[in-house]
């Protein structure tokens, strides 16, 4: 409908211009005829007035000519007096033709629409007749007309031709229009239909067949791509459920089997030695250690990544980060050496996500570190280093070494639950850096951290000390 009205009115307004081109075109040659038939000559006093007084067309004398039969041809005079010289009637009067008698300057001619006395619609011209070169008779002037019969005729056929080639083109145009409309909008009646089936059977492997490179084959292509992300994010969430259950039970079913003891040497009265209920419950301290240290870890991975934009994220030192971070690594490897070399360098980032990451890297160094080992700490120009001297981790265990909630088989007997790597990774590229693990010469893993450097902080002036009671400020 709306291209059918846009090409209506474009026919309709190029419609009219025509008409009146046409129109225009018609006249001027009406106009050209009239001009011929004025008398262009200077008139003797004597012949117009013979004219005048007769009334009669005078005999071809090279002051008035013969007018076709269809010509109009009068002398009017200011009083509105008609004298006609030729044609089948006279011409009406107006004011203007007896203005123009009266004035006795030389003037142009006027061309102007009018009728007859018969009523037939004419064309006039009306000049003035001169006694000498550039000298009018006053009080006279000279009126040829042409019937406009014909050319009305002919522009009213004009008008029915082009308002049934408007017509016939509006009617073209819509039909063009509501089947280019249904053909360009197939794609979107699929892409509707698409949607309606994936909210109806949340089946997200629906996809859309794309052709062209059209605004309907980009939207064709986003709605594949968020239908393929949603798939994806949801896959993720199913086996983040399935493992975080399956790291859950452990843990959940020894706390449910050393609770059970405890009742059950409650009920039964049989108390538990010392030295047993002494670990048992050191073990259901670690159980919950474990949990809620799990707990913790799936609640860092389940955070959205729009809280780590880059607008909420706070230029912090890495340095200070990686020292705060080494000062607790000793507490729980105190038999261990640890060196630092820590150059300085700030980073953009947020100061506990990061801090933790370094924590679980170093962490990880402690736990794999032999008793006794050391730990390599350094940074410089961007690039955080941890090496330790532990076992190392086989090459084929490389690639899933940041996977949620994968350990190696060496490692499933220590404590932890699989996601600190993944962390530490998710916060340094959310940081815009990367972090590897690489095997180190002479035995032993290195991971490394790179984190692109941020504009270094202003300083913080200490604020001005109050002057003392009876001192003047600024002495």
């Amino acid at each position: 409908m709306l291209t059918a009205a846009a090409v209506a009115f474009a026919v309709a307004v190029v419609s009219v211009i025509c008409w009146f081109l046409v129109q225009g075109k018609l006249y001027d040659e009406i106009d050209a005829r009239l001009a011929g038939q004025i008398t262009t000559k200077t008139v003797a006093p004597s012949a117009l007035r013979s004219v005048l007084d007769s009334c009669q067309p005078p005999q071809h004398n090279g002051s008035f000519g013969q007018q076709p039969s269809l010509s109009y041809s009068q002398l009017v005079q200011s009083d509105g007096t008609t004298c006609l010289t030729g044609g089948p009637a006279t011409v009406k009067v107006t004011r203007s033709d007896k203005a123009l008698a009266k004035s006795g300057r030389a003037e142009l001619a006027k061309y102007r629409n009018g009728d007859d006395a018969d009523g037939r619609a004419v064309r006039v011209l009306t000049a003035h007749v001169y006694a000498e070169p550039g000298v009018p008779y006053q009080g006279i002037v000279q009126m040829v007309a042409y019937p406009l019969n014909d050319t009305r005729k002919t522009l009213n056929e004009l008008a029915l031709l082009l308002l049934a080639v408007s017509g016939i083109g509006v009617l073209g145009a819509g039909a063009a229009g509501l089947w280019i409309a249904r053909a360009g909008l197939k794609p979107v009646d699929e892409l509707t239909e698409a949607v309606e089936h994936v909210a109806r059977t949340e089946d997200l492997t629906v996809r859309i067949p794309v052709e062209g490179e059209d605004e309907i084959a980009r939207l064709s292509r986003s709605f594949n791509s968020m239908t393929a992300a949603l798939g994806d994010s949801r896959d993720r969430q199913a086996q983040l459920i399935a493992d975080a259950g399956h790291e859950l039970r452990t843990p959940l079913t020894s706390l449910r089997t050393n609770i059970e003891l405890l009742a059950r040497s409650e009920e039964t009265g049989r108390p538990i030695p010392p030295d047993d209920r002494k670990a048992l419950m050191a073990s259901v301290k670690a159980q919950m250690t474990e949990l809620a240290a799990l707990i913790g870890d799936l609640q860092e991975l389940s955070r959205p990544d729009a809280a780590h934009a880059p607008e909420t994220l706070d230029v912090v030192a890495l340095h200070d980060i990686a020292r705060s971070a080494l000062d607790r690594a000793r507490l729980r490897g105190p038999e261990l050496t640890i060196t630092a070399d820590l150059g300085p360098w700030y980073v953009q980032a947020e100061p506990a996500a990061l801090e933790r990451a370094v924590i679980n890297v170093l962490d990880n160094a402690v736990k794999f570190s032999p008793p006794g080992g050391t730990i390599d700490v350094v940074l410089a120009d961007g690039r955080l280093s941890v090496r330790d001297h532990g076992p190392g981790i086989p090459a084929d265990d490389l690639p899933y070494v940041f996977e949620r909630f994968w350990r190696s088989p060496s490692a499933r007997s220590l404590p932890g639950s699989g996601l600190g790597l993944s962390i530490v990774a998710r916060t340094v590229q959310q940081s815009g850096g990367d972090i590897a693990l690489n095997p180190a010469q002479g035995g032993g893993t290195e991971a490394v951290i790179r984190i692109p450097g941020a504009a270094t902080p202003p300083p913080v002036e200490p604020p001005e000390e109050p002057p003392a009671p009876g001192e003047m400020p600024g002495e």
